[in-house]
Parts: C-alpha cells; structure tokens; sequence
C-alpha cells in the first residue's frame, strides 16, 4: 500500500469524523424526525400542546370533540398549573384532625397524618376530605361543533381520512379529517406568556355555518380521578357574562369558593350562549375560524393580541426551548436502538416541558389526568424536573424549586411538630404544603434530601453569589433536618434512620423498618454537599453535621450483597426462593423499585463498594419481580450500571420489555397497577383488551420521562469523576454527539 493511499485511508477513518463530530448537531432535524403522526385514535395517549403552564390534550380532530373515543385513563381535559379547587368543608377539618400519635423511639410520641384505615379511610371522614382536597380540575372542554346538513350532531364514525401530526419544533398540532366529503384542518396551540388555546379552522363547512367551536365549562366531580370534570350537575357552578362584545365574551366561573377567568375571543365571528356553561363560536364569513380561548385565575379580560401575533410567539416560544437547551444526536448509530432511544429522548424534552415546568412540583400525571387527586408527591420531583439542570434549562428546574422557599415557615413548623431541628417536607401534598393523611405517605423520607440536590444542580449550572443567596436558607433548613432526624444508637456507636420509616421501596411496615439502604446515602450526601455550601458562603462547618456525616450507619450487607434494609437481612434469600424468583407475590421482598441501587446509580455515595454494588445489580437481574417495577425504576439502574462501567448493561435496562416500560406513539409510559399484572391473553381473558390492552388498565407516568432523560444525559455527559466522550454508551455501534448538557455530580 502506498503512502498516499495509507494518508487517505487515514483522513477517511479518523480525520472525517471528528470533522462531523466538530460542526454543530441540526437540532431541527434531531426534533422533527421524531414528530408523532397518528392516523388514528390513540385509546390511550391523545396528544397533548402546552406552555409548562397551561396544557391541552386533543383528540384526532385538534381538540376535545369526541371524548367517548378515548380511555376513561386519557380524559381529554384543559388543566392548568394554578387550577384548584375544594369540596366545601363544614366540618372545619385541619390537618390536626388527622394526625395520630405514633411512638418514635427516644423521642416519645409524635403525631402524623397516619391512615390505619387503609385508603378508603371510611372510618375517619376528616382525612378522606382532608386527602381529596385541594385537587386540581379542568378548566373547560374546547370541541368542534360539527352539523350535518340536517344540523344534527356530527358522528365520529362519519368522520375519514383522519391524520394528525405534533411540531415538536413549534409546539403546534395539525389535524386533517374528511366530513361530508369536504375536508377540514385544524391547528392547535397553546400561547405563551398567557394560558390560552388557539384554534384555527378551516374548511368550507366554516362558510356553510356546519362547522363552528363549541365552549363549555364543567364543574367537579366527586370522583375526581382520573377526570375530574362533572358535566352533569350544572347547579353546582356558575358561569357568569362579566361582559361582551363583537366576537368576544368575558366570563368568570365559579366552583365553590374557586373563582377563574375564561375569555372567548374570536374576530370575524359571533359568540354565542347555548347553555348554562356553554358558547359555540361561529364565523360571519369566509372558510377560516379563528379563536382564542383564554384562561386566568381573575375575569380580567385581557385584550387578545392578533390572533397571527399570538401564533407566531408560540412557536417562537418552543423554537427557544430547542435552541438553547441540551440535545443529543445519534445518527450514525449501528446499534438499532439508537433511533428509538433518541425518539423517546426528544419525546420526553416535549412532555416534560408541557406537564413539568410550571411553579409547583408536578404531580406523576403532570397535567395530563389527575391521580391521588392531583397532588404532587414532592419524593418523585427529582425525577420530573433535576434533568432541566443538566440538560441546560435549570431556569425550569428553578420554577418549582421556588415552592420550597415559599414553604420554608410550614416545613419548619413541621419539624418542630417531630420535635426536630430544620425543614420537614411532605411527602404528599398540594401547593398549600400540608400533609395529606395516607397509610404510607407520612413515613416516607427521601423527600427530605430533594431540596439540596436540586439546589445543587441549580448551583452547577450557575455556580454564583445569586445562587447561594437565592437557596442557602433552603439548603441549611433541610440540612438541619437531616442531621437531627436520625436517632442515637449508642450500643454500636452510630446514627440511625427509623423507625418509623418507609422506604423508597414502600413494602416495608413503617414501625420495624431500620436503616434503608438509600436513605442512609442521601441524608449522609446531602449533608455532605450543605457543608460545601456552607464553606463557598465563607462559613464554618458546622460541627454536628460532621458528626452524622461520619457516624451514620452504613448501608447493610449480607453474603456480598447490600440490603434493602438492615432488619430484612433475609431479602436475598427469600428472592431466590422458589416462591419468590421472578414472580413476587404479596409477601416477597423483591418487589416494587429496588432502590439500593439507587446509592451509587443516582447519587454515587462514595461509601458505596463497587464489587458488592456490581454483584447486588446482579441479583437484582437474577431475582427481582420486574413486573412490579415502576417506569422510573429502569433508567434508575441503568444509571447504575453505567457508573460500574457497564454501557451495555446500562442501555438493556432501558429497553426492558416490562409493561410499565413501554413507549406510546405520543412519548407517554403507562404506570400498570398491581392487580393488572397479567399477561395480554390473560388479560382478555378477564374482559380487557388483547395485545397491548393492558394499558388500558394504566395511567399516564411522567417520571419515566424525565427519568429518561437524567439517565440519558448522564450517560451522555458523564458524571463526577467518569472519563472520556460519552461514558455511560458502548464504543460499538453508537455514534454520540450532544451539545449543552453538564454531568451529574
């Protein structure tokens, strides 16, 4: 071979793709490429538009015309981040009315929301209202008025040619339909700077007076969840004309004491009232209907901007959102993973965006359905928004990490309530910060720490005075907590967690449990990362922090494998059983998420030993009942095996094949419930759905999501103390490029 030929062959195979790796990723192409196209009804995850504030999911026809269409799962609902409501309360009920006294081991009895009933809580009123109340409602439904030439009610069975595709890159929803042989498209959106809907139609059923938008405000129903919309009692609510004009009507609603603003707006066409709760917008002319429907918490009536104006800042709005933030691009890829693990990628950014970044922590149906009344459940934050942090957003991690400085007073007020020192955050709760009564809710604990984490990914992505100022009361409240919570076990000269205390895997009786794995590392972490925010503040460290920094117990072992908790030293006896191996029942321990792996996986603990870590993953991949795992939990080891060095491993358990694993058209995971855990045929065979019907007994679950995208960016960018491009990716057969993301600590 000769020297020009060996230089050629060398440019060709070295030279030229760190060329390519060098120019900067197409991030239209990387989004557009995964845009959903549905030309059908999806049962189970219609599409969703939104602003992190306000979010919209529509049918196949653009908006909300055909909710029978779709699973009681998938309601078609208008939700926004502010929107709640209660039940009136005539019985006075205060969180007080809840608690119970449960005994706490040198500290005596101490009060907690505590539920022995079970859920129901049929024998104690106060906490069934005091659980249900606040929940989050919809806001209103936003349909097409459809009439055949007779001026009846269109049917969707009349409807054809259905086809409907998501802009990721412009937030905007196109959809295409045939009626009567004349064709129809309709373009939704949600506006940015106000929570608004805007809806263009168009057809020449517009200009024949058969094709309008139809308005309509519901009141809340007593179920609550998943839909909370109640159509059927219009004497519960009130719909009040503050004021109306050429195409446009101002309204105030009102459910109970819940007061919000809703504005119809529409130029070139008549608002008219056809009911109680209820207005269709019709053209004066033309083949093209335009209106804004607007919500806000006050009737102020806020003039529209142009309907075009409005249009274009929503687009630009998400045009911003994929410019600025982290992406990743695997073209080039062999591995034939590659393009779906890139479509769930970009899906979940999406998603994420609409459903987790507004000012209050999300709840796990975001604002999709509601579930546990629209609460959020503050111990899977992290796993909705951390990933804004390092995929270059951290302004939309700050939103919500924002409550916990405006809760700061209650949480500490709670803390006293334990007889402790610090900030005491609930585990269930609504924007008000007050407990919600559970059986399990009260003692769970790794909600503590969350604070200090996303502090601290807020601060590395802005490593400054504002920083430190803006959030170190927070940090230094929670680490207060942390370090004063833990008990005194002066027989074996260490700290301890519990009981009582439930642990991130929730089977466990909150009054034996001592010394989850996780929570040890992460009370232990998140002291240790308060003291560094202490020191960059030019202050000492403060001593007693030290103290449970270096005398909390260690996590449990037994036989070279960490336990779930140290009073279950039986855990991996018991799952290798024959009872137990791969089909937990009821009373195994190797069920729901395993997370001592969380130690290293999540948060890296530098007490964590790398071989015994290495062989309790392996356990798990031998042992565990991963049917009765959660849609989080698979990113979560995968982030452990990409630590331990296995890239392979790591990318096989973000593809395992579980129900509660599985990836929609839409991005969305479904969250399988216990007693669905059947087989498709089985499933069937008991009245559900063949194939993928199971999901037909699933909710909505956004913690896979961003979840994903932690693991993925982590993966990606490294962590403290990885080396080389792309640590957590196989050499072979995958080709990683990514802009704008930071590794994880």
């Amino acid at each position: 071979m000769t020297w020009p030929v060996r230089i050629a062959l060398l440019v060709a195979v070295v030279l030229v793709p760190c060329l390519a790796m060098a120019q900067p990723i197409d991030r239209h192409a990387v989004v557009s490429r995964h845009n959903p196209s549905l030309g059908a009804v999806d049962r189970h995850a219609p599409l969703m538009v939104g602003n992190g504030d306000l979010a919209f999911t529509a049918d196949i026809t653009g908006l909300q015309t055909f909710p029978e269409q779709y699973s009681d799962l998938a309601p078609l609902l208008t939700m926004a981040q502010w929107a709640w409501h209660s039940f009136p309360n005539p019985e006075g009920y205060t969180e007080a009315s809840s608690l119970r006294l449960v005994a706490v081991p040198g500290r005596g009895e101490q009060p907690f929301a505590w539920m022995r009933q079970g859920l129901e809580a049929k024998s104690n009123p106060a906490d069934a209202w005091l659980r249900e109340n606040p929940h989050r409602f919809s806001l209103g439904r936003v349909a097409l008025s459809i009439k055949d030439k007779a001026g009846r009610p269109a049917r969707f069975a009349d409807l054809s040619d259905t086809r409907q595709t998501l802009d990721l890159w412009t937030g905007a929803l196109t959809s295409h339909f045939t009626y009567d042989g004349e064709p129809v498209v309709v373009e939704t959106r949600v506006a940015t700077g106000r929570d608004a809907v805007l809806v263009s139609v168009r057809s020449r059923l517009v200009r024949l007076g058969r094709l309008g938008v139809s308005v309509r405000y519901p009141g809340v129903s007593a179920k609550i969840n998943p839909d909370p919309s109640d159509w059927y009692h219009p004497q519960r609510h009130v719909t009040r004309l503050v004021s109306s004009a050429s195409g446009r009507v101002v309204l105030q609603r009102q459910l109970d004491e819940t007061t919000y603003g809703s504005t119809i707006d529409a130029a070139g066409a008549a608002v008219t009232r056809t009911g109680d709760h209820a207005f269709e917008v019709a053209a004066l002319s033309g083949d093209v209907l335009k209106a804004t429907i607007d919500f806000d918490r006050e009737a102020r009536g806020r003039p529209a901007p142009p309907f075009a104006k409005a249009s274009a800042g929503a687009d630009a709005r998400w045009r911003n959102y994929w410019t600025r933030g982290g992406i990743i691009d695997f073209a080039g890829s062999s591995d034939p993973r590659a393009a779906e693990l890139e479509r769930r990628v970009v899906l979940s950014q999406y998603l994420m965006a609409v459903n987790g970044a507004g000012d209050v922590p999300p709840q796990e149906e975001g604002l999709f359905s509601n579930s546990w009344n629209g609460k959020f459940h503050l111990e899977m934050h992290p796993w909705h928004t951390a990933h804004f942090a390092t995929w270059g957003r951290p302004a939309l991690l700050e939103r919500s990490l924002s409550w916990y400085v405006d809760h700061l007073p209650s949480a500490r007020a709670e803390a006293a309530r334990h007889k402790v020192s610090g900030a005491w955050w609930p585990k269930m709760a609504g924007p008000e910060g007050r407990n919600s009564p559970s059986s399990i809710s009260p003692f769970i604990m790794w909600q503590q720490p969350h604070p200090i984490l996303m502090a601290e990914l807020a601060y590395r992505a802005h490593p400054d005075t504002a920083t430190l100022k803006r959030y170190g009361a927070l940090v230094e409240e929670t680490a207060r907590l942390l370090a004063s919570w833990p008990g005194w076990d002066a027989t074996k000269d260490r700290f301890v967690l519990g009981p009582p205390i439930i642990p991130v895997q929730e089977n466990h009786e909150p009054l034996a449990t001592l010394n989850p794995a996780f929570e040890l590392e992460y009370f232990r972490q998140g002291l240790t990362v308060a003291q560094a925010w202490r020191e960059r503040q030019g202050q000492a460290r403060d001593a007693d922090w030290d103290r449970v920094i270096a005398k909390l117990a260690p996590m449990a072992q037994r036989d070279g494998l960490y336990l779930a908790v140290e009073n279950d030293p039986e855990l991996w006896i018991q799952a290798a059983s024959a009872k137990c191996k791969g089909n937990a029942v009821e009373h195994c321990p190797n069920r729901d998420h395993p997370s001592f792996l969380m130690s290293y996986g999540l948060i890296g603990s530098d007490r964590v030993d790398v071989e015994t870590m290495r062989a309790t993953l392996r356990a798990v991949e031998r042992n565990w009942d991963l049917r009765q795992t959660w849609g989080w939990d698979y990113p979560m080891v995968a982030m452990t095996a990409a630590r331990l060095g296995e890239p392979e491993d790591a990318l096989a358990w973000l593809f395992k094949d579980q129900k509660n694993n599985q990836w929609g058209v839409s991005g969305m995971t479904p969250r399988v419930h216990l007693e669905s855990f059947l087989s498709p045929s089985q499933y069937a065979g008991a009245g559900g759905e063949d194939g993928a019907g199971y999901r037909r007994a699933a909710e909505t679950y956004f913690p896979s999501n961003g979840s994903l995208l932690l693991a993925v960016g982590m993966m990606a960018a490294g962590w403290d103390g990885s080396s080389g491009h792309a640590p957590g990716f196989p050499r072979q057969g995958w080709t990683v490029r990514s802009e704008g993301l930071r590794p994880l600590p």
